[in-house]
């Protein structure tokens, strides 16, 4: 598995070397790709700069109690968000490598089961209605059901044909 520096070299070169051979939309799409990497990038950068200087103080100050439901719930809650964006950023690389066509449902599906159980992780359920949980519940089990009709279909496409 490639390096994300390997990567980004890997993707540089292609790019350059199929410039002249795209059409414009192509070249749009791989524009608007490259944008959309440096920016989440440089969220993930900022958002893991703010966990790390709101953490490290805790830490050292011994007033950070993982074992406290709610200190866990807010810590884990933002490794989770970062989680989510390096997945997303990750998705878009693949589709800047013409791995993949620009939208991958599966994908897709599958950031916003991480998005719905990092909202079940930090979900107070004392304070929040049935009707909230049952809702988030439906949503999870749903798109859980999609995400298995894929992977289905694609490993009924992948057996060979006897």
């Amino acid at each position: 598995m490639k390096t994300d520096q390997e990567q980004s070299h890997c993707l540089q070169k292609e790019t350059r070397q199929n410039w002249p051979f795209m059409t414009l939309h192509q070249r749009f799409e791989q524009v608007v790709v490259l944008v959309l990497s440096v920016i989440i990038a440089l969220v993930i950068a900022i958002a893991l700069l703010q966990l790390v200087t709101r953490l490290i103080p805790l830490l050292l100050g011994g007033a950070l109690d993982p074992l406290d439901h709610e200190v866990f719930q807010a810590m884990f809650g933002m490794i989770m968000t970062l989680l989510i964006a390096l997945e997303f950023k990750h998705s878009i690389i693949r589709v800047a490598l013409r791995a993949e066509g620009i939208v991958q449902v599966k994908t897709v599906i599958l950031i916003a089961l991480l998005a719905l159980i990092r909202k079940f992780i930090i979900l107070d359920i004392h304070t929040t209605d049935a009707a909230t949980i049952a809702a988030l519940a439906s949503a999870t089990l749903a798109l859980g059901i999609v995400y298995w009709l894929f992977r289905e279909r694609e490993d009924r496409q992948s057996k060979p044909l006897e």
